[in-house]
């Protein structure tokens, strides 16, 4: 028997995504015309033996995320539970601290994921390459390549070429240490929580100690982080190990990595679900490259839509109107003639006619195969980063003319 053990964080975590997660949970926002989530959850209802998918975070529970596991359930007949932390405790704090819960039915193994990346999750193949290496009870991480610059991004790994066992593992190095980097999803089996175990023990000692000799208690003993708590230490004991994928894999942690993730899962949506790609037909708009339009959205037969485009619910688009590398979300309202490129336009929002919304993308160096989208900040060395343009949900029209020149912008915004 297997289970799934999503992490989907909470309210103070995913800053970058705003404004955009103020009005849904980050890991509910549309990414190629489904949720975030929806994407893992697919996937580990495909495992054969899966039982359970818990999600583990500390959102209050909202109207939001009770929909969504509860419409997911009666489409992918697999249960699914919310398991609310009472704090921010970690990657390996959370799961720690709900052991009982992910233990509870005897699975012999369960996987690990973050609600935060876009990939093929090749949740079969971790498993069959846990049985061909090492013992029973090994650990798997799923890696990939990524360029020398951009691996100080992300946890290294340095693995033993032979048998993949991890040699090494450096959180975010400050100097190159390996272009394998850490996927963010995992494999575990029950053992994983006595090495857990362990450091929230030393933490504990820890924290006592600290408190005795300078009062402060602050420091939480079950707040561990897997990434730099235990897999540094599991490195080089035979009991860690990596699979390489070369499939798709992207995090999702700002609004432009979400169309950058949003083109890579339509582009998938050729092998797993053809009929949520538009095609062109008699009577409907232009079709251009993979496109997403939910079956509410009214559209007028001539805009012109791709590649790269989501339309969600109720969108409506008039006449004449193109839309490209764009994310529409419910209600938004593009009026005729209007432009939309490299753009997510929020919730309820109209684009008045004859508008032009444009932003910069975001996207990994396309010359590079193992390039991955950069961590934005809005601003880098005392200026403006150009990027993709979000427009909130606003109860206004916005005739808009978006232009970057370098790291400029011109905006120009008001009532119909």
């Amino acid at each position: 028997m297997l289970k799934s053990v999503i992490l989907i964080g909470g309210p103070q975590k995913g800053t970058r995504f705003r404004p955009l997660s103020f009005e849904v949970p980050k890991p509910l926002f549309p990414v190629a015309g489904v949720p975030m989530l929806q994407h893992h959850v697919e996937e580990c209802a495909k495992v054969p033996n899966m039982k359970e998918i818990l999600l583990i975070g500390f959102y209050q529970p909202n109207e939001e995320l009770t929909r969504f596991m509860s419409s997911a359930q009666q489409e992918f007949k697999i249960s699914i539970r919310y398991l609310q932390e009472y704090a921010a405790l970690g990657t390996g704090g959370g799961i720690y601290h709900f052991r009982d819960q992910i233990l509870s039915g005897g699975p012999e193994a369960f996987f690990i994921m973050n609600a935060d990346v876009c990939s093929e999750f090749p949740l079969p193949e971790m498993l069959n390459f846990q049985k061909e290496h090492g013992e029973s009870s090994s650990f798997v991480i799923l890696g990939t390549t990524a360029n020398r610059k951009q691996s100080m991004n992300y946890g290294c790994i340095v693995e033993n070429q032979q048998t993949n066992e991890v040699l090494h593992y450096v959180e975010k190095p400050s100097t190159f240490v390996s272009d394998i980097i850490n996927c963010g999803i995992y494999l575990f089996t029950p053992e994983i929580f006595q090495h857990i175990g362990a450091v929230f023990q030393q933490n504990q000692q820890d924290m006592l100690l600290d408190e005795q000799t300078n009062g402060n208690g602050w420091h939480r003993a079950e707040a561990i982080r897997l990434e730099q708590d235990i897999f540094t230490a599991l490195a080089g004991q035979g009991k860690l190990y990596v699979y390489k994928t070369p499939a798709i894999w992207s995090q999702i942690k700002s609004a432009g990595s979400a169309i950058y993730a949003s083109r890579l899962y339509l582009n998938q949506y050729h092998k797993t679900h053809p009929e949520r790609l538009a095609t062109n037909k008699e009577g409907g708009p232009r079709i251009s490259g993979n496109v997403y339009i939910h079956p509410t959205a009214n559209i007028d037969p001539t805009a012109v839509l791709g590649p790269n485009v989501s339309i969600g619910t109720g969108v409506t688009i008039g006449a004449g109107v193109r839309v490209r590398e764009s994310i529409i979300l419910h209600g938004a309202t593009l009026q005729d003639h209007s432009c939309v490129l490299n753009c997510i336009v929020g919730w309820d929002s109209t684009i008045g006619k004859w508008a032009r919304v444009e932003g910069t993308p975001s996207d990994p160096n396309p010359n590079d195969p193992y390039a991955k989208i950069d961590s934005e900040t809005l601003f880098r060395d005392g200026e403006l980063t150009p990027s993709i343009t979000i427009l909130g949900k606003l109860p206004i029209t916005y005739n808009i003319e978006l232009s970057w020149t370098g790291y400029t912008s011109t905006i120009v915004a008001g009532k119909d």
